[in-house]
């Protein structure tokens, strides 16, 4: 069956269509344009969603959980209840994030969650579909480990990377490493010839140690500011190469706790709505009133939106879409602008961008309709719309 969805505007996000309609046949976008363009077909479903603006399903390629669960835990009832929130939020397509686990621990979860991806491809309600996983840890610097338990790091070694690997059944897309730890040059060379996202990250990494990380062939930066050496200016460390150089993109944790309003809008203006990308970084309380919660087995006590585990932040409670609200606020970004950093940036990082994080014809049909400001009104995965 045939749908036709239309609405005040469409942002692809690259362009904006006014008086836009958008078909969908078979989980798929048909075509994109103005009204008077697109006819409906015969026996099509059509909706019409008034003054509300379609965009493209929202894209969190770095978060842990939420709705009470932890995405290591790995179960169809831990992701589905996670998935089920973050549509609830318009998020469409995710990557399911580990941490620093016994390497037991991290292979049992990684094979249950490639399990999930190999999975996802039948309809089960309306639910966000993972893409791939991003691994954050075990390849991470002391200094910078955040709540990362040290005792459970690792140098980078080839031979740990492909037992996960292969857990993984190959479904790795994004890895967070520091540069500068023993062997990771080695290891960040090996990970983009498989065609996995490298992430610089957790790292207190000098700038000269950064440009040779680029060079291996990491491209992307994770939450910036965060866990990272603080920007000196003659010591500039991997900040100064994140925020200069143009061949990386990198992604941020706007909930106004993590990195101050006016440090996100330095971070925008440097890198451009082209490279910024916006992630949730959520844990499990996302969704949950406060109390104590779990990230990958670490203890995290929730007040007043703030998570921490012995005293420093450990992820967040944000949702993608008010992250989206938030950069318009702290940035004074366009709604079109915020969209574009949490749909094509992220699903470009990932070189997906042809099928998830854009309406065009052939993408999926993964969509959020919001309103004018920007707040959800529905969620369609998969064209999906009820």
């Amino acid at each position: 069956m045939k749908t036709l969805l239309q609405a005040r505007y469409l942002f692809t996000p690259l362009e904006t269509i006014e008086d836009a309609v958008l078909l969908i046949e078979h989980g798929l976008i048909v075509a994109t344009g103005k009204r008077a363009e697109v006819s409906a077909p015969a026996n099509a479903k059509i909706i019409d969603f008034g003054n509300a603006v379609l965009a493209p399903g929202l894209v969190d390629i770095h978060i842990h959980g939420g709705a009470g669960h932890d995405v290591m835990e790995g179960t169809n009832a831990s992701l589905a209840a996670i998935e089920r929130h973050m549509a609830g939020h318009g998020v469409t397509s995710y990557c399911p994030t580990t941490v620093t686990a016994p390497i037991d621990v991290t292979l049992r979860s990684l094979d249950a969650l490639a399990q999930a991806i190999n999975n996802s491809a039948t309809p089960d309600g309306m639910r966000a579909r993972p893409l791939g996983i991003h691994l954050e840890g075990p390849f991470l610097s002391h200094t910078k480990r955040g709540v990362h338990p040290p005792q459970l790091l690792q140098p980078a070694s080839l031979d740990l990377f492909d037992r996960m690997w292969n857990a993984a059944g190959g479904h790795v897309n994004l890895l967070t490493i520091a540069p500068e730890i023993d062997g990771a040059l080695d290891l960040i060379a090996a990970a983009a010839n498989r065609n996995i996202c490298v992430s610089l990250g957790h790292s207190d990494a000098d700038l000269p140690r950064a440009l040779k990380g680029i060079q291996s062939g990491a491209r992307h930066a994770t939450h910036t500011f965060n866990a990272m050496r603080a920007l000196d200016h003659r010591q500039p460390g991997l900040l100064g190469a994140v925020l200069t150089d143009n061949s990386l993109t990198a992604d941020i944790i706007a909930d106004g706790i993590h990195v101050a309003p006016a440090v996100v809008d330095l971070f925008i203006r440097a890198k451009g709505v082209e490279r910024a990308v916006l992630i949730t970084d959520a844990i499990s309380a996302t969704g949950m009133p406060d109390g104590t919660y779990s990230l990958g087995g670490l203890e995290v006590q929730v007040h007043n939106s703030r998570c921490e585990s012995g005293g420093r932040l450990a992820g967040s409670v944000l949702t993608l879409d008010r992250a989206l609200r938030n950069t318009m606020d702290f940035a004074t970004v366009s709604l079109q602008h915020a969209i574009r950093m949490a749909t094509f940036n992220p699903a470009r990082v990932l070189g997906i961008e042809r099928r998830k994080g854009i309406l065009a014809a052939g993408a999926d049909a993964d969509i959020t309709v919001f309103t004018p400001d920007g707040e959800v009104m529905q969620t369609i995965v998969a064209g999906i719309t009820s």
